[in-house]
């Protein structure tokens, strides 16, 4: 006897929770897939479950902008941590005979007005503008993360009331508002200048966070995760920050080098840190007065050479970074 073909079953979903089910759908559709077809860069199979940050560091491995930029940034921080490495002598040790000596055996940078080797001066400031610069990016990113990611995910009113906040700190020019703010304080300490970067930095990062939150939450595993039910809560923390820090982390990775030179600008304005912290920023500010640098070149060239190579070590950091996770640039 011949069988009766058996009428089609209706589909049944998944269980939501359970292996396979439409939950575990959600939330593995914001993260890498496999790509049979070979990597973006036309190279070899993807390895299956590599992830953007992954597949990020798989690049930058091999950009040599990021290798130079880093291994730079790694001696700045050595002899931030550490200036014994290099250098044994006391910055505030300062010889009135020796002022504006030229380099000599020992004293290879020579020594400025005050007599002050500018060699172990130029070692110490490392520790200041890398405090400044790393402490700052920190500030910002968390309060500029913070409130923007909160205005793109909340939306409404709560957008409107946070974005005309940051507009009105966006319209307030930085270096004039540090001569004003710091001004204002009676003891200009490293701490000082970090809070008033915090203050007035975090807008530009709230706006990139507010744009990102905006675009991660329309995409489909976010409004699956949604349709199921999640909470929010859950679809901010594990869907929608995961896929929304990249750009505040490219952003704050090149701002980086411009807070280091920003607390130089304010230093040498007169408005920044005040002795006896050392500075690349108040030396360069004290080689300018009396127009010493004429005679004495030395003590200017030294401290704005070590200020450039820092600052544009930070700013190919962040390009280097930038193109790793940017898909729209492989």
């Amino acid at each position: 006897m011949s069988q009766q073909p058996q009428s089609p079953q209706p589909f049944q979903p998944p269980a939501i929770g359970g292996p396979g089910g439409a939950m575990e759908l959600a939330e593995t559709e914001g993260q890498g897939l496999e790509h049979p077809e070979g990597g973006p860069d036309g190279g070899g199979p993807r390895e299956r479950g590599r992830s953007l940050w992954s597949d990020a560091w798989h690049d930058l491995r091999r950009n040599p902008v990021f290798v130079i930029a880093g291994l730079l940034i790694v001696f700045l921080v050595l002899i931030s941590l550490w200036p014994g490495l290099i250098t044994s002598a006391d910055p505030l040790s300062c010889d009135l005979g020796r002022s504006l000596q030229e380099s000599s055996s020992g004293h290879w940078f020579g020594f400025n007005a005050q007599g002050c080797d500018v060699y172990t001066r130029v070692v110490h400031g490392a520790r200041t503008s890398v405090t400044v610069g790393v402490c700052a990016t920190l500030g910002v990113a968390v309060l500029g993360g913070l409130l923007g990611g909160l205005a793109g995910f909340l939306g409404g009113v709560w957008d409107a009331v946070l974005s005309r906040v940051t507009d009105i700190f966006f319209g307030i020019p930085i270096v004039l508002g540090g001569l004003v703010f710091l001004s204002m304080t009676g003891s200009r300490s490293v701490w000082t200048v970090v809070a008033f970067i915090v203050l007035l930095g975090w807008p530009q990062i709230a706006r990139i966070a507010r744009g990102a939150v905006m675009t991660a939450k329309q995409n489909d595993y976010v409004l699956a995760a949604r349709a199921l039910g999640a909470s929010n809560t859950r679809m901010l923390v594990r869907h929608i920050l995961p896929n929304a820090v990249a750009p505040v982390i490219v952003t704050a990775t090149i701002a980086l080098g411009t807070y280091i030179a920003l607390e130089a600008t304010l230093s040498f304005l007169g408005v920044g840190l005040q002795p006896p912290t050392v500075s690349w920023g108040a030396d360069i500010s004290a080689a300018s007065e009396g127009m010493q640098f004429r005679n004495a070149p030395h003590i200017l060239v030294y401290p704005a050479i070590a200020l450039s190579l820092t600052v544009l070590a930070f700013i190919m950091l962040g390009d280097a970074v930038r193109d790793a996770l940017d898909p729209k640039l492989r």
